[in-house]
């Protein structure tokens, strides 16, 4: 494998390209904003302007598209989007598309562990899906479009809540007051973990499986969220002592197969 295309390089996948340059892979990333060439160039990555619609729109699509492994780390987006259980995988389908007329034959999906929802349990990576989300819904939709189509090589990686670089947890609730369900455990994963876990992957060539992407620990909601602003400078929030929905994810299969350490594995030291 010598070319990868990284479709959103962004708070994620800008420092991925960074590392996969540095590692010698011809990288490219793409983004929604011409401004952001410069910087995608610094860190030795090719950019293209790509906008992923029903339809992929952009500059030298094509040539973005030619590549060994497809890294799609495209969100969907969410609450911003009452119609997101729809458009998101008719976007993801588009990509596919041009993907397959590009070349591509393997594919990392940046997918979340809100497919699961909250069952009050641990889960793995074999638990029924159960998303409460519109976006969570997306996601299951596009995981099993991909599994289902056989052109592609394809691994999933279930992420938990990405922090780190400027993204501080601190400032996420700060000086909120009487939070809900603050003893429920969180399920967090630093950004260079998410970066690890990908070039691991990439270097054993893993493919056809599906990871949880989590720290090894889980300190309350309360705990993390009162740590981060203390840390950080900002007024501490307070919580409800009440645990009343929650998940725990595994990361134990990654761990496993791909011998992966978490370089951050509580996130109290996030």
């Amino acid at each position: 494998m010598q070319s990868i295309s990284i479709l959103g390089a962004g708070w994620l996948g800008l420092p991925l390209g960074k590392y996969l340059a540095s590692k010698k892979f011809s990288v490219k990333g793409s983004t929604t904003r011409k401004e952001k060439f410069e910087q995608i160039q610094e860190n030795g990555i090719q950019p293209f302007l790509i906008k992923v619609g029903n339809e992929i729109d952009g500059e030298n699509v094509v040539d973005f598209f030619d590549a060994d492994l497809l890294i799609l780390n495209v969100p969907p987006g969410g609450r911003r989007n009452p119609n997101v259980e729809k458009e998101h995988p008719r976007q993801i389908e588009a990509v596919l598309a041009k993907a397959k007329e590009g070349g591509v034959t393997k594919i990392i999906f940046v997918s979340s562990t809100s497919v699961y929802g909250n069952n009050n349990a641990i889960v793995e990576e074999n638990t029924t899906p159960n998303p409460s989300t519109g976006s969570g819904r997306a996601l299951v939709k596009v995981e099993e479009m991909l599994r289902a189509n056989s052109h592609f090589e394809v691994t999933i990686l279930r992420m938990g809540g990405l922090v780190g670089g400027d993204r501080k947890a601190g400032r996420f609730f700060a000086g909120k007051k009487d939070i809900p369900n603050g003893l429920a455990p969180i399920n967090f994963v630093h950004r260079a973990d998410g970066i690890g876990v990908i070039s691991a992957l990439i270097e054993q060539q893993i493919w056809g499986e599906t990871f949880n992407v989590v720290a090894d620990k889980h300190p309350t909601r309360q705990l993390f969220y009162q740590v981060q602003a203390q840390k950080q400078g900002f007024e501490i929030p307070t919580f409800l002592e009440e645990k009343t929905s929650y998940k725990t994810v595994s990361n134990e299969k990654v761990k496993r197969i791909l011998k992966y350490q978490f370089q951050y594995a509580n996130p109290l030291d996030f």
